[in-house]
């Protein structure tokens, strides 16, 4: 194909395709999809070679959130049964983080559920990394907290913090569609103030809400714009109990074909495979590691994930390795704070464009809602983590 060149090409020189591109890479044909794969992993390994970073999560307080995010089983008014729990002792979280770090993963993401954390919840997490880093130094720690307020980032990362997450999630045209108790500008405005004190910011997407063609593409080229050094792509967990528990849209195919233009868009960028890959990619997980450079080890916040010695089979067997410690995740230039370069990511005609509708679920790909598992270990149990 054509269009596999050119995007290849571009990609290599770190610029991004037009929209349209994108566009026509998401409303490829499952007979074109291999070469998609492949096409984007050469692009995947032109910047990071074949090494994959791991991540591990740590819930540091579970549950009972005053925001109302219909993809999120913390949500207020949620009824899936989950793990509720307040603030863990960074005692606790350091037990738990050292788990991830054992398995492999170079960075520790300490997250916790609510609109943003207090002064005093920012006091909690300073101590909590200190512990971490206490016991292990070189560990990379990423804080994801809500909405950021005045100094907050900054006292973060004086603690040690060395990244901040907060997803845009999805496109702004749609972003009131699935949350009304803050604005995509907030999030926008949160991922700009950890930039400016310093810390890497990571943002990404949930894909499979609903969303068109055209959403999946706005959102990707608004992170590319807003200039993340990371951006984790979850696919939904449709949990029970929340307002999405019904939205099965995704097949396999689909989540590969969203990885493969993330990895278009965002080149040079460390593009993770996050929350439900296990649900939806199923066994075609190895194949997303060509297409990204970084995953999330073991389980997730509320949901219970593939075994972590299974995911390290997986990495080992695809013919990737796991990044160590000693060796820098992104691209030089991206170090010396170049950025995305060679376009600026702005719109073009193809914004008028129609959205294409999510692939549907065929009768032979039933959701498969056996393969969503509440956490019931880890934090905030008694039971050892997955890792």
């Amino acid at each position: 194909m054509d269009l596999l060149n050119t995007l290849v090409e571009k990609g290599l020189r770190r610029e991004p395709p037009t929209r349209e591109e994108a566009l026509a890479v998401l409303a490829a044909s499952d007979d074109e999809l291999l070469d998609v794969v492949a096409a984007a992993g050469k692009v995947r390994r032109q910047w990071f070679g074949r090494r994959v970073k791991l991540n591990y999560l740590v819930n540091l307080k579970s549950g009972l959130c005053p925001e109302d995010c219909s993809y999120c089983s913390q949500r207020l008014g949620s009824k899936a049964e989950i793990l509720k729990y307040t603030w863990l002792k960074p005692d606790e979280a350091s037990k738990a983080a050292a788990a991830g770090v054992a398995g492999g993963a170079k960075r520790v993401c300490l997250v916790a559920s609510g609109r943003g954390p207090t002064d005093r919840d920012v006091d909690r997490v300073s101590q909590t990394i200190e512990a971490i880093k206490e016991q292990n130094e070189d560990v990379e720690i990423c804080a994801c907290l809500g909405l950021l307020s005045d100094g907050q980032a900054e006292r973060l990362r004086a603690a040690g913090a060395d990244a901040y997450n907060h997803n845009l999630n999805t496109s702004e045209g749609t972003y009131g569609d699935i949350t009304t108790t803050h604005t995509y500008a907030d999030r926008v405005d949160t991922v700009q103030r950890a930039q400016t004190a310093g810390l890497s910011a990571c943002s990404g997407l949930i894909a499979g809400m609903g969303e068109s063609d055209a959403d999946l593409v706005d959102v990707v080229f608004s992170l590319r714009a807003l200039d993340p050094d990371s951006v984790p792509v979850n696919f939904l967990i449709p949990f029970e109990g929340t307002p999405l528990a019904k939205e099965w849209n995704l097949t396999p195919q689909r989540c590969l074909r969203i990885l493969a233009m993330t990895r278009f868009v965002c080149p040079d960028v460390e593009v993770r495979l996050a929350g439900g890959r296990e649900v939806h990619l199923r066994s075609m997980q190895p194949l997303a590691l060509h297409l990204v450079n970084s995953i999330f080890l073991g389980d997730y916040l509320t949901s219970e994930g593939q075994e972590g010695k299974a995911d390290l089979e997986m990495i080992a067997d695809a013919g990737f390795e796991v990044e160590g410690a000693d060796t820098t995740t992104l691209p030089e230039h991206r170090r010396d704070g170049c950025g995305p370069c060679g376009g600026d990511g702005s719109r073009t005609s193809a914004d008028t464009a129609p959205a294409d509708a999510a692939d549907p679920l065929t009768d032979t790909g039933a959701p498969r809602t056996d393969l969503v598992a509440v956490r019931r270990r880890g934090a905030g149990t008694d039971l050892a983590p997955n890792a």
